[in-house]
């Protein structure tokens, strides 16, 4: 084969290869008219922004229960324009910006909130409210990262910006409690998803790797009784011994560079003084950035939990509480995901730390082996407190990062 032939056919093979991102440089992106647009319609609705925060994050919705906030969230989408808006079983929110390639671009935000939140909103007096600068009350700290997600998809729609890839707004459920929203959302996208974004904040923090994180309840099984009818054995005792050899397990010294950690920090047993407790209960938190190293302390702590109930004669069971997985993928910090969204970040004026230990919705997608970063940092305060609040200047640059990286990562024009 000629020289001339031969580069002819590279030429006409190069061409007729599929196109794996079109991504623009944030430079390029800053420089285009429609963006600064869709960057000054984020800055001009921020007082919509905070009254969007004060309906969606006054509505309940602990893990499990999100049905409401769900479908107010799908109500948003519609009002905003995005294509395809729906709502899974889990419940999921989805919505979307269609592209050009078949791919997508998954921006993910939690609709879930913690336990003790649902029990503030319904011991408050009325819904929250805006002060200042801030959104008060219980619900508003979480909800911010979906009421950003959806100001930067409004942006983008009012400047009828058409992508490259798809754009998918989701908000899932259940993060709280086992990332099941999660779950589903990357079994239903891992196919087409070249990347994820999950928004926890403003990007201080850029999370490229997952920490794994394992809750367990460890429930014990032992003979009931009065106190005058003899002490032993005794669920107490089988915990008190369990607890102190599992505390003692090495792994987290011999791999503390690794994040090994162990953890038990929950205790439950018994309700009187003078009733010996039939069953009992303590939680357990093994995490590492190694799936190894999880399952190495796992496996030793199923052990002595074998070897104390030979010992006493009190059973014991695990039970998974919440599995949170691992994960890390070659060359994540140098990619252009992360080094777009770096770039975003340092021009927000964040400034923002690198970390490989993200422990959140995207450690399902980086443990599926699909690129994904966390944007994350403070939303306000007193999270979790019945005077909890979220700054809405944080909510806006929140906004600007997904916007921004809608534009660059998704290739919108």
């Amino acid at each position: 084969m000629s020289r001339l032939r031969f580069t002819c056919l590279l030429i006409a093979i190069f061409l007729t290869m599929p196109l794996q991102s079109q991504e623009r440089s944030l430079e390029d992106a800053l420089g285009d008219t429609a963006v600064q647009q869709g960057l000054g319609h984020i800055e001009d609705t921020a007082q919509l922004s905070a009254r969007t925060l004060v309906d969606i994050g006054g509505i309940i919705s602990p893990s499990g229960q999100e049905h409401e906030r769900a479908a107010a969230v799908a109500e948003l989408m519609r009002e905003i324009g995005l294509r395809d808006v729906e709502i899974s079983d889990a419940p999921n929110v989805t919505g979307r910006i269609p592209g050009r390639s078949g791919k997508a671009l998954v921006f993910v935000s939690t609709l879930d909130d913690l336990a003790t939140v649902a029990e503030h909103q319904r011991a408050a007096d009325g819904p929250p409210v805006i002060d200042g600068n801030r959104v008060v009350g219980p619900g508003t700290n979480t909800s911010l990262t979906t009421v950003a997600m959806l100001s930067a998809a409004r942006a983008l729609v009012e400047q009828g910006m058409t992508p490259e890839h798809d754009l998918v707004f989701a908000s899932v459920a259940e993060e709280e409690t086992g990332l099941r929203g999660m779950q589903a959302l990357y079994a239903e996208y891992r196919d087409h998803a070249f990347a994820f974004v999950d928004i926890l904040g403003e990007g201080s923090t850029l999370s490229y790797g997952a920490l794994g994180i394992h809750w367990w309840r460890v429930h014990a099984l032992g003979p009931a009784g009065h106190t005058l009818g003899g002490g032993l054995p005794n669920v107490n005792q089988g915990i008190g011994r369990a607890v102190d050899r599992i505390l003692q397990i090495p792994d987290p010294q011999i791999h503390e560079d690794r994040r090994t950690r162990l953890n038990v920090a929950m205790l439950n047993s018994g309700s009187v003084f003078n009733h010996k407790p039939e069953t009992g209960w303590f939680s357990l938190d093994v995490r590492s950035l190694d799936p190894e190293h999880i399952e190495s302390m796992e496996q030793q702590v199923e052990q002595i939990l074998d070897d104390v109930s030979d010992e006493l004669g009190i059973t014991f069971r695990m039970e998974p509480f919440s599995m949170m997985p691992p994960g890390q993928i070659e060359g994540a910090r140098e990619s252009a995901l992360v080094q777009t969204s770096v770039a975003i970040s340092d021009h927000l004026g964040s400034n923002p730390a690198l970390s490989d230990a993200g422990s959140a919705n995207l450690n399902v997608a980086i443990a599926g082996g699909t690129p994904s970063i966390g944007i994350s940092s403070q939303r306000g305060g007193r999270r979790g407190f019945a005077d909890e609040w979220a700054d809405i200047e944080v909510m806006q640059r929140t906004a600007r990062h997904v916007f921004l990286m809608a534009v660059t990562m998704g290739g919108a024009r």
